[in-house]
């Protein structure tokens, strides 16, 4: 657990991407709150798989359908962010249909 780069587990995250897909728009480096992508070549690429909370900004946003990743299944970094704060856990998913926490 590295909580500076904000990983908080490793190898566990759902995110993919199909780089054949990609146009190399940058939505994904755009929406990407904790800066997993980057764009190299005039293709999106994953920089560090291990940052990413799985939000699933990337994926709603991407255009091509070139990114996918299990969103609402990050909730170990909003657990984490409760203990350091002192307050309840929350990863804001916790509306119908939600499967996390």
């Amino acid at each position: 657990m590295i909580m500076n780069g904000l990983v908080y587990l490793t190898d566990v995250v759902t995110l993919e991407l199909d780089k054949e897909k990609c146009n190399g728009c940058g939505m994904c480096m755009i929406v990407c709150p904790h800066a997993v992508f980057e764009i190299e070549n005039r293709k999106a690429l994953i920089r560090n798989k291990n940052l990413c909370m799985e939000c699933g900004a990337c994926e709603k946003n991407c255009p091509e359908e070139a990114i996918h990743v299990r969103s609402g299944v990050g909730c170990a970094a909003g657990i984490i962010n409760g203990l350091l704060r002192g307050t309840e856990p929350t990863c804001d998913c916790s509306g119908p249909g939600s499967n996390c926490c």
